[in-house]
């Protein structure tokens, strides 16, 4: 990432970021059950369609869903059960900034996704020094 110390420098950065950067802006927190649960080391993951997320922050906060949505452009996730309706009357999703909720349940059916959750634990262990 960015080591500027000038807010406008990082802001600038996080605006204009190619979309590889931009996967690391919707990461999470992992809830401390499901960390035991799944048996990851990691603070946060990226979140992905089907998760369910709980939000901790903001005028929604207690509420869960699934994820809908997850758009690295604008960096916001969508929920299933955050809708709006717009000025013509149709149901709109929400958008949240992912640094407002955690994970509570990840979508098992894509199996690579917890093989490289698990690949990355034991690469990060190996590259650890031990002293």
């Amino acid at each position: 990432m960015i080591k500027a110390s000038k807010r406008r420098i990082q802001r600038a950065f996080r605006f204009t970021a190619p979309l590889h950067m931009r996967q690391h802006f919707v990461h999470a927190h992992v809830d401390k059950s499901l960390k035991a649960k799944l048996g990851i080391s990691r603070r946060s993951i990226r979140i992905a369609k089907g998760d369910t997320v709980k939000i901790v922050s903001g005028k929604n906060k207690g509420k869960t869903g699934k994820v809908t949505k997850v758009e690295l452009g604008s960096g916001m996730i969508f929920l299933d059960s955050l809708t709006r309706k717009n000025a013509r009357g149709k149901e709109r999703s929400t958008p949240i900034n992912p640094s407002n909720v955690y994970i509570i349940g990840i979508d098992t059916n894509y199996k690579g996704r917890l093989e490289r959750l698990k690949q990355r634990q034991s690469a990060a262990a190996q590259a650890a020094p031990t002293q």
